[in-house]
């Protein structure tokens, strides 16, 4: 196993030999509290490091919020990665999945068989990459929690991958505003475990339960992301809340 160096300062200070790779990493906290924002750092590096990036943003309906957040907090333009990142879209009301462009799939993602049947399709746009290898970033994956008929089948599947797949880098972000003790068995099962917050300020910060399955020393720190971000954020997790949750409820 390789660690994959961090370049970010505030990131560096909490893990100073970086992020083990591959491994399973999952950033849990309250809706709305950005830990989104605290994975795009992890996704700089990863392309800066020559590695693939796999998309997985179930709280927004177009690829655009990634892109612009990306530019925004870390001025990176991902247009300048083509043929390094691909993007999966939630697609609830699809039986199976589509591709969108050359880059783009959606996908009903409540449908167990149907993640790893997206995800391997999508890892087919990007060129190929030896180190580090592919990276999956997919957000608000509690999400996949509120369908009655997938609930159980889908807490299943994401604790048995957080814990025994290998193939590829996952690092996931998860709401613990609903679902807290089932998402538990996903902190759980995670190599590495961190958990964000957000003060009513609009202060984000962030702390490090464990690496590789050990607990680390506990520090917090403050990311540094503008306000006004960090609104936009929570502008989004309400509207994901009054738009998606209702419709995930049905199936």
């Amino acid at each position: 196993m390789k660690n994959l160096k961090l370049s970010h300062e505030w990131l560096v200070k909490l893990l100073p030999e970086g992020l083990p790779c591959p491994s399973s990493t999952l950033i849990s906290g309250p809706g709305g509290s950005g830990k989104p924002l605290i994975g795009f750092a992890f996704v700089y590096d990863w392309l800066k490091a020559g590695g693939n990036v796999l998309f997985i943003a179930l709280q927004y309906a177009e690829t655009k919020f990634v892109k612009t957040s990306l530019m925004q907090l870390y001025n990176m333009d991902v247009e300048n990665y083509q043929g390094k990142v691909a993007y999966i879209q939630f697609g609830h009301d699809l039986d199976r999945w589509e591709k969108i462009n050359k880059n783009t799939l959606r996908a009903n993602l409540l449908k167990p068989d149907i993640w790893e049947e997206a995800i391997k399709e999508a890892e087919s746009f990007p060129d190929h990459s030896d180190e580090p290898g592919t990276l999956v970033f997919a957000s608000a994956l509690n999400l996949l929690l509120f369908s009655p008929t997938y609930r159980e089948t889908n807490l299943d599947k994401i604790e048995k991958l957080l814990l025994e797949d290998k193939r590829r880098t996952y690092l996931f972000s998860v709401s613990t505003s609903a679902f807290g003790k089932d998402i538990k068995r996903w902190e759980k099962a995670a190599d590495n475990l961190m958990f964000a917050r957000m003060e009513e300020k609009m202060k984000l910060y962030l702390s490090i339960d464990k690496i590789n399955n050990e607990k680390v020393e506990p520090e917090e720190i403050q990311v540094p992301v503008k306000r006004e971000i960090l609104e936009q954020i929570k502008e989004v997790a309400e509207g994901t809340r009054k738009r998606e949750i209702p419709e995930i409820r049905k199936i």
